[in-house]
Order: C-alpha cells, then structure tokens, then sequence
C-alpha cells in the first residue's frame, strides 16, 4: 500500500503507522540538533559578547564600550530567540496536528520526536 494512503487512512487512527513514525529516527535527530543548538549558541552568542565588551573595557573608549554594549544586548536577544525555537516547533506541530483528527497520533509521534526526542518512539528497522 502506497505510504500516501497509510497516512491517510482513517483506519489508521491510534495505530503506530504513518509518515512520521516511518521516518521517526530522522525527525529524532533533528530534534537532538534541536537540543544542541538551543544550549550551545546562546552560550556561544553570550560569552561571545562578553569577550568583545571585555575588550572594550580594558580599552578604555566610550565610543567601544556602548557599541559593544550594544552588540551584546542583541547577542542576549538572538540566544533567547534560539533558545525559544523548539517551543514555537511544538506550537506549530500542534497546530498542524490539529487540523485533522485521523492522523493526529501520527504528528504527535514527529511532534515528540522533535521536541523530546529521547522520548520519541519509531519504527525500527
């Protein structure tokens, strides 16, 4: 049977069948790259900007140190952003889980996968 008509399937409802659960060990490492980037770059973003604002300090310009101070602050804001991107994917996947019922148990399956992904259970071959 087509892996069109697996999804789409009513029948399927409950059952552990379906894209998502096919493609389960992809959609799991996305979420574990999900993990990494939502701790490493805001790390990475902030000490990044504490050594630049710790150079302009020991050089002692104004002109340096409110620039920096400037590029640290939306240094903050980008690694906040980043740290909110598996929560927005879990929005949307909720909403798109939303839309219909019969496939429901398929997204939440990429839903955990993506945003828990060592809670994420697929088929493995």
């Amino acid at each position: 049977m087509d892996k069109f008509m697996l999804i789409m399937n009513a029948d399927n409802f409950g059952k552990k069948e379906g894209f998502c659960y096919e493609s389960g060990a992809i959609w799991q490492v996305v979420g574990y790259v999900l993990v990494v980037f939502k701790i490493v770059i805001p790390v990475i973003l902030i000490v990044l900007g504490m050594i630049d604002l710790g150079k302009a300090v020991i050089s002692g310009k104004d002109d340096e140190i409110k620039k920096n101070m400037k590029s640290l602050l939306m240094r903050a804001i980008a690694a906040v952003a980043i740290f909110f991107i598996p929560t927005l994917v879990s929005v949307v996947m909720g909403i798109v889980g939303s839309f219909k019922d019969d496939i429901k148990s398929d997204f939440d399956t990429c839903k955990t996968c993506l945003v828990n992904p060592s809670k994420c259970q697929y088929q493995k071959d």
